[in-house]
């Protein structure tokens, strides 16, 4: 089995890691810094991986008499037993000097290390990102220790490490191999949530894919209450379909069980890949309906939205026409989110269904070089120059891409505060234009550039 050490300085969540992988809070977790002491070893899973994790005291610089030198000591000898180093960082407070000085000893240990970029969640971590990049170890994978996202693209960056059976079978190709993104999404099962109103057909849905009356259908509504996976193979490739309950309005939901039920099928949302936001056509763009494509547009989730029971509508044309119109005025963070009308009980669109998924997934995942990101950025500012903030025109100095699923990007900026939301739309807007990503939540975040003369300054 093999050994994973956990590390990096205090306070930056490797005991809240840790408890999620070993599936238990073995390890105190608490917001001072300095809580853990001692090496803390368990068993970790993720997902059809197994290893032996060791959480560790973060990394301080001490006299090696001291308990903190004691406990440095502990550390090293972690990485020394391990086969491969988790070096966690803090996305939202950025790179500091004991990250970078913990970057060099690692790097002198000579052992294989991953960089994780914890507490990653929604767009405060965008500029920790950026600079982990300085610290030598690759692309960081972005995660959330606390809330469980990231687990995914974890468990894909462990693979080659932790088990090359399972690399070559799943991925076709070992783990020395660099052309991985591709063959990484084509081995592992696509993760794909059915999110809807109830009654919206969802269970119905599942079993026409499946071929089989697979799970409990029937007019009433609300007969779904756990988030049921299923696994399946479409075209050779692996999905796990999440079949969850219907989410009524929030003023609507007061059984305990059904606020239970509500609870597992935003947690589905969490953990997939591509949200199948159903509809029912006869009913259709509800208030519920809005809001579980923002939802899942604010989880940053790839999106397809199906229009349900279309054998019930008849002139289907002028129907399908009136409703893109409809959503695009309605969902707007969404634009160009893929659309497909089906009936699950005909079967008619499903053969829609799936490509437009894995088209949304590809977007999903989309990775454009910073050469082209500030090619895009010069065309888009000559096409339509920032505004002048008293007086003072806004400059966009340089772009890059931080992480992908869902794309997410940095501008530098002068005003970067300064910017209008209208501007940051347009930015969206030309982005997802211009690199084929439409329906895909797009993050943005505008940054001032650091002075390089602003510490000389204060000398």
């Amino acid at each position: 089995m093999r050994t994973l050490a956990i590390v990096g300085r205090p306070n930056v969540g490797k005991s809240t890691l840790f408890n999620r992988l070993a599936g238990k809070r073995l390890a105190l977790v608490d917001d001072r810094p300095g809580v853990t002491r001692d090496r803390r070893e368990g068993e970790g899973h993720l997902g059809d991986l197994t290893f032996r994790i060791i959480d560790t005291a973060g990394f301080e610089e001490a006299d090696a008499e001291s308990l903190e030198g004691r406990m440095r000591q502990q550390t090293e000898r972690a990485i020394a037993e391990a086969d491969l180093c988790l070096f966690m960082i803090d996305a939202r407070a950025g790179l500091t000097p004991l990250d970078e000085h913990f970057a060099a000893l690692l790097r002198r240990s000579g052992k294989p290390v991953i960089l994780l970029a914890n507490k990653a969640e929604g767009s405060a971590g965008d500029a920790g990102l950026v600079e982990a990049y300085a610290l030598g170890f690759g692309e960081p994978v972005a995660i959330s220790a606390e809330h469980g996202e990231g687990m995914a693209d974890l468990a894909v960056a462990l693979m080659p490490f932790i088990d090359e059976e399972i690399a070559e079978e799943e991925f076709g190709e070992t783990a020395a191999e660099e052309e991985g993104d591709d063959a990484d999404r084509a081995g592992r099962p696509l993760r794909l949530a059915v999110m809807g109103r109830p009654n919206a057909g969802k269970s119905t849905l599942i079993n026409r894919l499946l071929g089989e009356e697979r799970l409990l259908t029937g007019p009433e509504a609300g007969i779904t209450r756990d988030a049921i996976s299923v696994r399946w193979m479409w075209q050779d490739r692996p999905v796990t379909l999440h079949d969850t309950a219907g989410l009524r309005r929030k003023a609507r939901i007061s059984d305990k069980l059904e606020k239970l039920s509500v609870a597992d099928a935003l947690r589905a949302i969490q953990f997939a890949e591509v949200c199948v936001i159903l509809i029912d056509a006869t009913h259709p763009l509800e208030t519920q309906d809005l809001r579980l494509v923002e939802l899942a547009a604010e989880e940053g989730r790839a999106i397809v939205i199906g229009f349900s029971k279309w054998d019930l509508i008849e002139d289907r044309q002028a129907t399908l026409a009136e409703l893109r119109q409809e959503v695009e005025r309605l969902l707007p963070q969404v634009r160009g989110v893929e659309i497909v009308a089906l009936s699950a009980v005909t079967g008619e669109g499903l053969d829609r269904l799936m490509p437009a998924v894995f088209r949304a997934e590809r977007a999903w995942n989309v990775r454009v070089s910073t050469g082209q990101l500030n090619r895009w950025l010069q065309e888009a500012t000559d096409q339509h120059p920032p505004p002048a903030v008293r007086g003072r025109r806004i400059r966009m100095r340089y772009a890059t891409q931080v992480k992908t699923r869902p794309p997410t990007f940095v501008v530098f900026a002068s005003q970067a505060d300064e910017v209008p939301e209208s501007y940051r739309r347009y930015l969206v807007n030309a982005l997802r234009d211009a690199f084929d990503m439409p329906g895909v939540p797009i993050r943005l975040t505008l940054r001032q550039p650091k002075n390089p003369y602003a510490e000389k300054k204060r000398r």
